[in-house]
């Protein structure tokens, strides 16, 4: 059998997922690309404008600049604190205690749950009058807040529910956890480290990879938030809930932008790009391999 006999094998067992890819994935997103530069309707033929789209977006459009900063801010709170509650329950459901795989099973089912029914089962646990949080809240002496209601409340609402949900990211940590040698631990006890320490020196250092693929999950998560949003908020109020991709779609079905919605997808993936560059170049002065020694 030849060399090129083997080459059309190959690409003759890839061809379909090839065919796919170039339908269903890289054309939309090169049609995309060339449409964010016209105005169309969906209903009308496309008007070629050039920039006006980005320009426009920039300059005369308030709400984008407004689901920007809520789609930022959420980012900035919810990923770090997903990252420490899950590695701090990764922590204690890696203990070895009877039953554990009961509450392994039970921290990680939230993340199972489609995104519209988490929604829906969230509304009814943050409802004002008789909501299960306000109910515990009031045995308390507390006035729970209006969640959903209150501009001031909405958002942090939401990242209440993104760490509820956070059952990926403990099944990563935990294998990472266990995949650290107890003869570490050992040795460190035996020059008298304290578990603070062992956690400082030994457990954090050997879960980088852990959490730099947590990291990057969370970061595109983050930014490609909608569900919430649209289901529980619908952007409010007072756009306090309005989120960039909810803004992509509201432009894009509701006022029949698509090329304005498309401009507003391509600024997105520019960030999502950045951010995540920006964690890859850094990861070598903080990931830890145990396959590579550093200088």
């Amino acid at each position: 059998m030849n060399k090129m006999t083997r080459q059309f094998e190959g690409y003759s067992f890839i061809g379909l997922w090839i065919i796919g890819f170039m339908a269903f994935s890289l054309g939309p997103l090169l049609f995309s690309l060339i449409i964010s530069f016209f105005k169309w309707s969906l209903l009308d033929k496309p008007v070629f404008i050039g920039l006006k789209n980005y320009i426009d977006m920039f300059k005369l459009d308030p709400l984008f600049w407004k689901s920007l900063k809520v789609t930022f801010t959420y980012a900035v709170v919810s990923v770090p604190l997903g990252l420490i509650v899950s590695l701090l329950l990764a922590i204690l459901l890696n203990l070895k205690l009877k039953g554990m795989g009961i509450f392994r099973t039970l921290f990680y089912l939230p993340s199972v749950i489609t995104g519209v029914a988490a929604a829906v089962l969230w509304m009814w646990v943050l409802q004002p009058d008789f909501g299960i949080l306000n109910y515990f809240l009031s045995f308390l002496g507390i006035q729970g807040p209006d969640w959903l209601g209150d501009p001031n409340w909405a958002l942090t609402s939401l990242i209440m529910m993104s760490v509820w949900g956070s059952g990926g990211g403990i099944v990563i940590f935990l294998a990472g956890l266990q995949n650290i040698p107890q003869l570490l631990y050992d040795v460190s006890s035996i020059d008298g480290a304290t578990k603070f320490r062992q956690f400082r020196a030994i457990t954090i250092p050997m879960i980088t990879p852990s959490i730099f693929f947590n990291l990057i999950m969370g970061v595109i998560g983050a930014f490609r938030t909608f569900t919430q949003g649209y289901v529980m908020t619908n952007g409010g109020p007072l756009n306090s809930t309005y989120f960039y991709a909810l803004y992509i779609y509201n432009k894009a079905f509701q006022d029949l932008q698509m090329g304005y919605a498309a401009a507003l997808s391509w600024i997105l993936f520019i960030i999502i790009a950045v951010l995540t560059l920006l964690v890859f170049k850094t990861s070598s002065s903080w990931v830890y391999y145990e396959t590579e020694r550093k200088g």
